[in-house]
């Protein structure tokens, strides 16, 4: 896989809304393999391998993150904003944070004060970012409302092949289906393959209904993290046992379609890699609750890449269970053809 330009994707901004500057990146990217690249008008990237096919499948990863949108500026110049996503306010206090303005960054901290530090339940007017703007025009020059912010944090390289970084959610899933989409084409794979960097999913999973609707494919394969059992804070049990370095996930519930997961793990004993079960009874909040009522339907499995302390600046995965996860799937679509029964009974 491609490591060095997995890190440049981490090192992008891209908060929900506000996709456009690193879309530009995947799309150059896959312009490098792909038979062909669309940009879609919702913002959506999708690289297409043998586009004339008449068997679609649809892999899908998430490019946008959390953070916050600048909403207004103070007499003092002063920045306020709003969540973008799940993320929680109080993380933010005392941090730095970079502003994509459309045209440049803009770097900020925000304010904390031993007050705020002891309210017991913050909110969104809690929130103010200081730039050095003295006043509010100084401010509205620099940042217009609407412009997204992040974490002021980068990947960094821990032991045991584990990285950490701000965005691995989902940031690690369109890095995933872009190689994926790349193996699969090395491997000579004559299906049609759409890999798509799908936008919104942090605010309403928009990118992936709308890739659902216009590929209209014959199945589909969502790639997403998930919560890591095996740390501090960890839900053992809750969703089954998911470690770092255990290998893919694979969603086993209503929205993992059991003959594409039964082939996937087919895939996965000829190559040798260990799966692990995500019990997902319900909605997977992903992607693929989106993609799999779109159109008529699509039968649709999830691949999960176990993650540890989701949606803070410092998420951890095992850059082993992103290669697995990229060779899985790229035999997976290898498999699969339009005389595969997908009928469960």
């Amino acid at each position: 896989m491609d490591q060095e330009f997995f890190y440049r994707l981490l090192s992008c901004q891209g908060v929900s809304g506000r996709e456009t500057n690193i879309q530009k990146t995947a799309a150059a990217y896959m312009e490098g393999f792909a038979d062909e690249v669309r940009r879609e008008v919702n913002g959506n990237v999708t690289g297409i391998l043998n586009p004339d096919s008449s068997f679609k499948i649809l892999l899908a990863g998430h490019i946008d993150e959390i953070g916050l949108m600048v909403t207004d500026h103070t007499e003092q110049g002063f920045l306020r904003a709003a969540r973008v996503g799940g993320i929680t306010p109080r993380m933010y206090l005392g941090q730095k944070v970079r502003i994509d303005t459309g045209k440049d960054l803009v770097y900020g901290a925000v304010a904390s004060s031993g007050e705020l530090q002891k309210k017991e339940e913050l909110s969104d007017t809690d929130l103010v970012i200081d730039i050095g703007a003295g006043n509010r025009e100084a401010a509205r020059r620099h940042v217009p409302v609407g412009s997204g912010v992040v974490f002021d944090t980068d990947w960094r390289p821990l032991l045991g092949e584990c990285i950490t970084s701000r965005a691995l959610d989902d940031r690690s899933g369109a890095f995933i289906v872009m190689e994926a989409l790349r193996r699969a084409k090395e491997k000579k794979c004559t299906n049609g393959v759409y890999a798509v960097t799908t936008v919104g999913e942090e605010t309403g999973f928009s990118g992936g209904a709308w890739a659902g609707a216009g590929i209209r494919p014959n199945m589909a394969v969502a790639v997403d993290v998930t919560f890591a059992s095996d740390g501090p804070g960890g839900d053992d049990g809750v969703r089954g046992r998911v470690a770092l370095g255990g290998g893919p996930g694979i969603c086993v519930g209503i929205m993992g379609h059991p003959v594409m997961n039964r082939i996937l793990e087919q895939a996965a004993g000829r190559l040798d890699i260990r799966t692990q079960p995500v019990i997902t009874p319900g909605r997977t909040f992903t992607d693929t609750d989106a993609i799999h009522i779109s159109g008529h339907g699509v039968p649709a499995a999830l691949v999960n890449l176990p993650l540890r302390y989701m949606h803070t600046p410092a998420e951890v995965c095992s850059l082993k269970d992103v290669r697995d996860c990229i060779e899985l799937i790229s035999e997976f679509v290898c498999m699969v053809d339009g005389q595969t029964d997908l009928r469960p009974c």
